[in-house]
């Protein structure tokens, strides 16, 4: 007679504290897959259904919707179960995401004159300025003024505006790194930006920190906590309680900070 198979645990799908966007990972090749809905309370809801190699039942709330990992061997009956003990996890974590892709519609730059972007945490308006001879930042009128013709294409004001961007991260974010890294008491041998989709930073053992450029159209405090989060980890190269410890000897009410990250959304282009 056959062992009866253990009960599968139920997991809760956490998006790591650095990405840009939720990601569904794709699927293995062949990996069997199916639409299915199910009544969730009053709501009715469609989710994706991926059968693989697995001992527990996984939950993942994406751009894309509802997607549910099963072992083969468990049947539907206890898959819908599981949904409807997860049910209201489910539908706050779908609200959020049909909310957070709205922001991000919201929040999308349009590079043309008079298109608008974050900066520091407050609006910058771009404007086309042909007798310029450089970039030109009003810091009164929170115009950047920048050297093109009044027909010039999205991707010129994109391009010339994002190289100010940068310019600007660079000499913004190394002067935090080195009050952080001096309070902290921890040696940064070098900064680099990154332009990464997904992450807002890394630390390497060597002392090697990577911020992610786009950090600047955030306020300083949320720019001051991933900096802050960065070099911790050259103390504890870890998520352990040490290491948030760490991170709130120099930013006692860093949780504001990574609450308010964690909601942003600045979309990559």
């Amino acid at each position: 007679m056959p062992a009866k198979r253990p009960a599968p645990l139920l997991q809760d799908s956490q998006l790591s504290l650095f990405d840009v966007e939720p990601e569904i990972t794709p699927a293995e090749p062949g990996t069997p897959r199916s639409r299915r809905e199910l009544w969730l309370g009053q709501h009715r809801i469609g989710y994706e259904l991926k059968r693989a190699r697995r001992r527990s039942i996984g939950f993942v709330v994406g751009p894309q919707g509802l997607r549910v990992s099963a072992p083969r061997w468990v049947p539907i009956n206890e898959i819908e179960r599981a949904l409807h003990h997860k049910g209201e996890w489910i539908l706050r974590k779908l609200v959020e995401q049909r909310e957070r892709q709205q922001r991000i519609q919201a929040s999308r730059i349009e590079w043309l004159d008079g298109g608008r972007l974050p900066y520091l945490g407050e609006a910058l308006t771009l404007v086309l300025a042909p007798s310029e001879r450089e970039v030109v930042w009003d810091a009164v009128t929170r115009q950047l003024r920048l050297p093109l013709p009044g027909g010039a294409s999205a991707e010129q004001i994109r391009d010339l505006a994002q190289s100010w961007l940068q310019a600007r991260a660079k000499e913004d974010f190394l002067p935090r790194c080195q009050h952080f890294a001096q309070m902290l008491g921890v040696s940064m041998k070098m900064l680099r930006l990154s332009s990464a989709q997904t992450r807002w930073g890394s630390a390497s053992a060597d002392g090697s920190i990577r911020l992610n450029w786009r950090l600047i159209h955030f306020a300083p405090a949320i720019i001051d906590y991933v900096v802050a989060h960065e070099l911790a980890h050259l103390r504890e190269m870890n998520h352990s309680p040490a290491f948030w410890d760490t991170v709130r000897s120099v930013l006692p009410d860093f949780e504001r900070s990574r609450d308010a990250l964690r909601e942003e959304s600045i979309v990559v282009q």
